[in-house]
């Protein structure tokens, strides 16, 4: 028998600048409750070239989420409830590479976690959980983007490591010559942690795309982090990202095969609390994320 196929549903969390997705059919904002929180706005539903699609701008319109206030676990608990399948991250980001320029994309498939402010898992005390993020992005996804932006024209670069702090401030010099020297990081930004790691938990193949604005404050012929030019250059990914995002359908397809990767059997193996000892109340809110597993 063949591999079992389910039907695709592509969820992209848009980040700074990306507010919408262009050619949307019958697009509907819908609101998804969720018992870990209100996420950070509604949802908009839609078709794009026959593939179903929903998009959740990360920090609401308007931009009234903080990257340390944006709800993480609300969002992929919302987008798990409504029944995405593969998960696209866009954000922006500033690059430590001086190939990396603004403008270009660089699909991230590493991250070093320095967030400190934010709840990190949808497991706790009562269902403990212990899923793998040695690889933490889905190569098959990451790959699929990686074409639609180049079908797009955009300059892209496969693979990378970005570095998540916590903000709202921007990186001293000292520490930005420290995460690119010593450290190794290719990009740095404020929200792919902890959403890459609860995507994971939740079984969903997750994409990051870190559309580069600038040089942190590392580069001696760019100097600190200019807002003004960061905004100028978001403006102009946000239109990139958009081109991307109409490209996805066509190589992704209406119907999919379980990943190859593993992403949506992450939690085969992860659940330690024995059935007996698990919290009710706890696992009642996992019934999205983890019912595969806990029966759900």
């Amino acid at each position: 028998m063949g591999a079992e196929m389910t039907q695709t549903m592509i969820g992209v969390i848009g980040g700074s600048g990306l507010y919408d997705i262009d050619g949307l059919e019958d697009a509907t904002w819908v609101s998804v409750e969720s018992p870990w929180g209100k996420p950070s706005d509604q949802i908009m539903t839609g078709t794009l070239d026959g593939v179903r699609m929903a998009f959740l701008p990360r920090h609401g319109r308007g931009h009234v989420h903080s990257p340390s206030t944006v709800p993480y676990r609300a969002n992929i608990d919302a987008l798990k409830r409504l029944g995405v399948t593969d998960v696209i991250s866009l954000s922006a980001s500033g690059s430590f590479r001086e190939e990396m320029a603004p403008g270009d994309f660089v699909v991230v498939d590493q991250f070093i976690d320095r967030t400190f402010a934010r709840e990190k898992s949808f497991f706790g005390a009562g269902c403990v959980g212990h899923v793998s993020v040695a690889h933490p992005t889905c190569p098959r996804l990451g790959a699929a983007v990686a074409q639609a932006a180049r079908t797009a024209g955009i300059t892209v670069h496969e693979g990378g490591t970005y570095l998540a702090m916590e903000g709202p401030q921007f990186s001293t010099l000292a520490e930005s010559r420290m995460y690119r020297e010593v450290w190794g990081a290719d990009v740095i930004g404020m929200t792919n942690m902890p959403e890459a790691k609860l995507a994971r938990e939740a079984e969903l193949c997750y994409a990051s795309v870190a559309m580069i604005t600038d040089y942190d404050s590392w580069h001696p012929q760019h100097g600190e982090v200019d807002v003004a030019q960061i905004i100028a250059t978001l403006m102009g990914n946000a239109d990139k990202g958009r081109e991307t995002l109409r490209a996805l359908p066509a190589l992704l397809g209406a119907d999919r095969a379980p990943c190859p990767h593993g992403c949506d059997r992450a939690l085969d193996n992860a659940i330690l609390t024995a059935p007996e000892a698990r919290d009710a109340a706890l696992v009642a809110k996992l019934d999205a994320v983890a019912g595969r597993v806990l029966g759900g």
